[in-house]
């Protein structure tokens, strides 16, 4: 791995993900932008060349297509000069559970849930035996609140979540940095796609901001950065409210509020 190493970001063209390969760039990182809309990543890439004079490499993929995936998958595996790997490519969809149809869950699953799985699966075997490397996580604190009604799209980020602190706890001890950022509201074209008015909500966040908030949780090397709470209590409260439930867990009966009848 390189001393200052390449990033490799998903859903790159535009929103989070562009403004992650803004600052990347100006730190002097080499980019991998990775993608559906080509053009898009072409003129960002144009651009951050000709201001940071950084190297810049376009993937063009639909991450929902197992071929196309796959050629993102095998860059990670071979690329020894990526060393950062941003997870942001995602996606969310109109309407209720029951108005949504099995069709569009299903893409969100395979986009939110399937490819940023095995994009980390792909890289953290390399990143582990290097003793080196970073994977960055875009989840939700939609996956921390049911009660936003947004089932599908919460439920992946859940998953996310999940997921980096697992990794976490997996690869911190050998060397390999796993960061889980949970934006609430935040002023990208996920919205528009998803047929939400932006403008219609009641506090959204500019990409920017949250953006250069989450690196400075990179920077501190935080397992799970929050960018919109203002009281990182709450959130340590939680994990230690989590953790007093773990020795309950193994038990051989059940509880006794289970074995007396009403």
């Amino acid at each position: 791995m390189t001393a200052i190493p390449s990033v490799l970001i998903t859903g790159a063209s535009t929103g989070i993900g562009a403004a992650y390969a803004e600052r990347f760039a100006r730190r002097g990182h080499d980019l991998v932008l990775v993608a559906r809309d080509k053009a898009r990543m072409e003129a960002l890439a144009a651009r951050l060349r000709e201001e940071s004079g950084v190297a810049i490499d376009i993937i063009q993929a639909d991450l929902t297509r197992a071929d196309e995936l796959a050629r993102v998958e095998t860059r990670l595996r071979d690329d020894r000069r990526i060393g950062i790997l941003v997870n942001n490519a995602g996606a969310s969809v109109g309407g209720s559970f029951i108005e949504q149809t099995t069709d569009d869950v299903a893409r969100i699953v395979a986009l939110n849930t399937t490819a940023l799985l095995r994009l980390a699966s792909a890289v953290a075997p390399r990143f582990a035996q290097a003793g080196e490397g970073a994977i960055i996580n875009i989840g939700s604190v939609v996956g921390l609140a049911p009660e936003f009604g947004m089932t599908v799209y919460g439920a992946t980020k859940a998953f996310v979540l999940f997921l980096s602190q697992g990794l976490s706890l997996e690869l911190t001890p050998r060397g390999v940095y796993v960061q889980a950022v949970l934006p609430a509201a935040t002023r990208t074209e996920i919205w528009e796609r998803s047929g939400t008015d932006v403008n219609t909500l009641p506090a959204v966040m500019e990409v920017d901001e949250l953006v250069d908030a989450a690196l400075v949780g990179f920077d501190r090397r935080e397992s799970v950065t929050i960018p919109p709470l203002p009281d990182a209590g709450q959130w340590d409260a939680l994990q230690a409210a989590r953790q007093v439930m773990i020795p309950g867990f193994a038990q051989v009966h059940a509880a006794e509020r289970y074995r007396t009848a009403a």
